[in-house]
């Protein structure tokens, strides 16, 4: 029995049934699809078309997607917003802000302490400020207030001059920064603002730097109509209380915030002593230091959990909160912003990619078509290698390799295109395009796929023809 199949199998192989290698099989493949070379191209255009526009719009939702996640990032997605507690009389609260508990010190302790921090800024709230430079009077949206790293978490640039440094900021130096709106109105002329003296209010400011444009925010307000001052000019020069805090909120972290701490003990008692309950419902203010706000910058979005849980143990320890009680302050972030954003760019990619894999299931179904018609027009070829023993196996074999051929020599086609599409696309239309290995793997894959799915029917029924009626067909 071994000898005989061993004598059919050779047999079969010097008639030209069974391969004696890949190389042969391709080259097999190669003289059909070479038989209709044009039917051939167009028939690979379909997928040549499909891969090009998976490449190209996986590479543009790619590119659309950082560019998304730049513009959160520029909005302050992994900023935190650390802020004290309202005030409550009586059961009433006096609203947001009106607690103290928030100081300079606890923001370099954040920087400090915790490691999923690279900034951080205080920030104190001011009142409306006029600014003026000869004829020129402009009263700005916004004046914010922060340290030298406000720039940093803020994601602000300059286009001239720089940030106020450390020492303005420890000195209440009487410096600032504009936006480029507050500039245009005080300098019309185009003269750069940088070294130049305003006033807001009734104080002279010196202007170190200009800040890069950077249009309206989420509700329309503009960015760039503010000015920036160091917080303790701000306390200090610009704020309506002049230095003075407003009224503090009750709190268990009563002694770290005592009158002692900042001013010097006195022998003569200038009002009544306070009772136990009052020193416990009606904190002190802490003048010069309070801040009604610090903002943190996470190292990334990912880590704005931890960062936020590293500030809140360690503001509950300098704070000397108890454990069970409420915190004096609150933690802000840009959590669901950032979710609703990012969900929406994978959808977007999402159905642009759904789009491109319909064309290229179209190109699937023309290949399955042309190999459909080539297995009708080699049906007499089919049944003579059947009749000199060539299997069932051995044709379906000889038929997918050509499909599978055809979808690989497309799919490497559609690649450049694809590649070529989404660069001219990008030099012409100025989108953000991402070039991507993983969708050159999948496209590639895909291409692979599409071949032996597609090419299996036509293969399959080749492969089941009766050898009498094959050859018998006209």
């Amino acid at each position: 029995m071994f000898r005989e199949k061993t004598r059919e199998f050779n047999f079969r192989r010097r008639c030209g049934i069974l391969p004696r290698d890949m190389s042969q099989t391709l080259g097999t493949a190669l003289v059909a699809l070479k038989r209709n070379a044009t039917r051939s191209l167009l028939t690979m255009l379909g997928i040549v078309i499909g891969i090009a526009a998976v490449i190209a719009m996986m590479e543009i939702g790619d590119g659309a997607a950082r560019q998304i996640a730049a513009s959160i990032s520029n909005m302050g997605a992994n900023v935190i917003m650390v802020r004290s507690v309202a005030v409550q009389r009586a059961g009433v609260s006096a609203g947001a802000g009106t607690g103290i508990s928030l100081t300079g010190a606890d923001c370099d302790a954040i920087l400090a302490d915790c490691p999923s921090v690279t900034a951080a800024t205080p920030s104190v709230r001011g009142t409306a400020v006029q600014a003026i430079r000869g004829a020129a009077n402009y009263q700005p949206e916004r004046v914010d207030s922060g340290s030298a790293d406000f720039f940093d978490v803020n994601e602000w640039s300059f286009d001239d001059g720089a940030a106020f440094t450390r020492r303005d900021v420890d000195s209440a130096a009487t410096v600032c920064v504009l936006g480029k709106t507050v500039a245009d109105a005080l300098f019309p002329d185009g003269e750069s603002p940088v070294g130049a003296r305003i006033r807001l209010n009734n104080v002279i400011f010196t202007v170190c730097g200009l800040l890069k444009p950077k249009g309206a925010n989420l509700m329309g307000m503009d960015q760039n109509d503010m000015v920036v001052v160091p917080w303790r000019t701000m306390r200090a020069r610009l704020s309506r209380s002049g230095g003075t805090a407003s009224t503090g909120a009750a709190s268990a972290s009563a002694s770290a915030h005592s009158r002692s701490a900042v001013y010097a003990a006195s022998s003569v008692s200038l009002y009544p002593s306070r009772d136990a309950t009052q020193t416990a419902n009606y904190l002190m203010p802490i003048r010069f230091d309070n801040v009604n706000n610090i903002q943190c910058k996470a190292a990334s979005s990912d880590k704005v959990d931890s960062a936020m849980e590293e500030i809140r143990t360690l503001l509950r320890a300098r704070h000397r909160i108890p454990d069970g009680e409420q915190d004096d302050f609150e933690l802000r972030n840009m959590s669901e912003m950032l979710a609703a954003l990012t969900s929406t760019s994978t959808l977007m990619t999402s159905l642009l990619l759904i789009v491109a894999l319909i064309s290229l299931v179209v190109g699937g179904v023309g290949i399955m078509n042309i190999m459909l018609v080539s297995v009708t027009e080699r049906t007499r070829e089919i049944g003579l290698r059947m009749a000199v023993g060539a299997r069932g196996r051995d044709i379906l074999a000889q038929f997918l390799v050509e499909s599978l051929l055809l979808c690989l020599c497309g799919g490497v086609a559609g690649i450049a295109a694809g590649r070529a599409t989404s660069e001219a696309i990008s030099a012409l239309k100025g989108w953000p395009v991402a070039p991507s290995v993983a969708a050159v793997v999948v496209s590639v894959a895909v291409s692979a796929a599409i071949g032996i799915c597609f090419g299996f029917y036509p293969a399959w029924r080749a492969s089941k023809l009766n050898p009498i009626d094959a050859l018998h067909y006209e």
